[in-house]
């Protein structure tokens, strides 16, 4: 299947580790043209040089190899932080054809929680999705083919969370607005990975057993997902072919989640 992602221009928040560099492996596969954004500059140039080197021709551009991928430092939760993003991308690519909102962080649940802990969770996980998608929701309706994928969390909490109240948040400012975009060949869907092996997973289930235990019990695939598997359908969302999906919610999360 022709994913009709060659030269399209892609900005990926959170793309120094874990789903975010997953998906910009596949996207770069495909031939997109990426920016990648994270507070860890030195992460995000490693990971394009890695991208660069790794096209048909290597470095050479004029053999086949991979444009590198431009690398903004940017801490999201800043509010002027995605105008100068805006900036950046018309300034260097001309326009923006993808956004996966992929940055999010989540803190452990609790009954009574602190107020910044609110403040700090609902800022990244929904209120810098939000201010991203309007920042270049023009650009991406200039291209004809424009796409916003949130990364969030699967709505099941096990206690109070602020993450997942953010979570919830965006999940229904996401679904209004792909109703508001739809006539301007924008969509927008939202992604809820449940327990994916990555570097942020890994601080709160460091061993393998600890992996096992969790999955035997709540996972009925048995085990956790890997980066990859999260970020192919993310890919797919950000395709040609998917141009009729909108305003929904999927999850990759071997069957986790229970409710409908």
């Amino acid at each position: 299947m022709d994913l009709e992602l060659a030269g399209r221009r892609a900005l990926i928040t959170g793309a120094s580790a874990g789903i975010g560099r997953a998906t910009a492996r596949l996207l770069a596969a495909e031939g997109a043209q990426l920016v990648l954004v994270a507070r860890r500059l030195d992460a995000l140039e490693t990971l394009a040089a890695e991208l660069e080197a790794s096209g048909p021709g290597g470095t050479d551009l004029e053999a086949g190899g991979r444009p590198r991928p431009l690398c903004l430092a940017a801490d999201l939760t800043d509010p002027d932080a995605p105008a100068r993003l805006r900036e950046q991308v018309t300034d260097r690519l001309g326009g923006l054809d993808i956004l996966i909102n992929n940055a999010g962080r989540a803190e452990p649940a609790g009954v009574t929680l602190d107020e910044a802990l609110w403040r700090s969770q609902f800022e990244l996980n929904f209120h810098a999705k939000r201010r991203l998608a309007e920042e270049f929701l023009p650009l991406l309706a200039a291209g004809g083919q424009g796409r916003v994928i949130n990364l969030v969390g699967i709505l099941e909490p096990f206690g109070v969370s602020a993450a997942q109240a953010a979570v919830a948040a965006c999940v229904l400012w996401a679904k209004g607005l792909a109703r508001v975009v739809a006539d301007r060949q924008v969509t927008v869907n939202c992604v809820a990975p449940g327990r994916i092996d990555s570097e942020q997973i890994r601080a709160h289930f460091p061993t393998r057993e600890a992996q096992q235990e969790f999955a035997r019990g709540l996972i009925p695939a048995g085990r956790f997902g890997t980066a990859e598997e999260a970020a192919a359908l993310i890919v797919f969302l950000a395709s040609g072919p998917a141009r009729y999906i909108t305003g929904d919610t999927f999850t990759v999360d071997g069957g986790m989640h229970r409710s409908i």
